[in-house]
């Protein structure tokens, strides 16, 4: 038999009341029928399930979706769908592309559920969330880094959980846009002739990012830069070192018009 209790009612007073079994709806008393947990769950989830689509827009109902799954949980806190139903909130908030929403709710299901199997899949949903507000490699790469710092504890803490792989694959990606970022802001420092900045800029590429696939880049603008700053020597090792490794690629052939003795 569903309760009778007053909308969106919290705390010890909704525990008290379902305890006693509700009481009467009347017009004039202002108090609501609640469905019970699981059909306010169910609710909720065929919400999110809908998938209507208007010209290509998403046309589901993801707040009224937010609204079944909280109702559960301020009426029915200790039902067996309690918990998933905090899950289901950041997922809709997730699926809106309310990021930073949607990172609060993960981030409190891991922190009050600790132990949960579904904890994995809360890190690597909060990872995602940074990933999508990451920018391009020419601006602020706070997004980038909180989502590769995110991707690193989920990696390391749960190496055998099934979202492990695809948080690898966007690892490389975001450690990639972060050494662009480098060596962009490097190129930045070389343009205006500062040569030891740029330096600097480089080096963290090549030692923070190898493998990469912009070490040769790296190698000759440190090369460059190198040049400028009337250090020769250290300058002819770098070219010598990318005539031998990068043999034939353009910067191979830059290196060697800059230093043609070094071949």
């Amino acid at each position: 038999m569903p309760i009778q209790i007053r909308k969106r009612a919290v705390g010890p007073i909704v525990v008290a009341i379902a305890l006693l079994g509700g009481c009467a709806s009347t017009p004039d008393d202002g108090l609501v029928e609640i469905p019970p947990a699981d059909d306010l769950y169910a609710e909720g989830v065929a919400l999110m399930q809908d998938g209507s689509r208007f010209w290509g827009l998403d046309m589901t109902d993801y707040d009224a979706a937010i609204d079944r799954f909280q109702d559960v949980i301020d009426n029915y806190p200790y039902s067996r769908v309690a918990v998933d139903a905090e899950l289901r909130i950041a997922d809709a908030y997730y699926e809106q592309k309310r990021y930073d929403e949607a990172l609060s709710y993960y981030r409190e299901f891991a922190e009050l559920h600790p132990d949960h199997e579904k904890v994995p899949y809360t890190i690597f949903r909060t990872g995602l969330s940074y990933y999508h507000q990451s920018k391009e490699p020419n601006r602020d790469q706070t997004a980038t880094q909180e989502a590769l710092d995110t991707f690193d504890r989920l990696i390391a803490r749960y190496p055998r959980a099934p979202e492990v792989a695809e948080a690898e694959t966007l690892w490389m990606e975001l450690r990639t846009k972060l050494a662009r970022h480098d060596l962009m802001v490097g190129d930045f420092y070389l343009d205006h002739t500062e040569y030891q900045s740029a330096a600097n800029r480089y080096r963290a590429v090549l030692n923070d990012y190898p493998g990469l696939g912009l070490d040769a880049e790296a190698l000759y603008k440190l090369g460059v830069c190198y040049t400028h700053m009337n250090r020769e020597d250290e300058a002819r090792q770098i070219f010598e070192v990318i005539l031998r490794n990068y043999e034939g690629s353009e910067v191979a052939d830059a290196a060697q018009d800059l230093v043609p003795a070094a071949n």
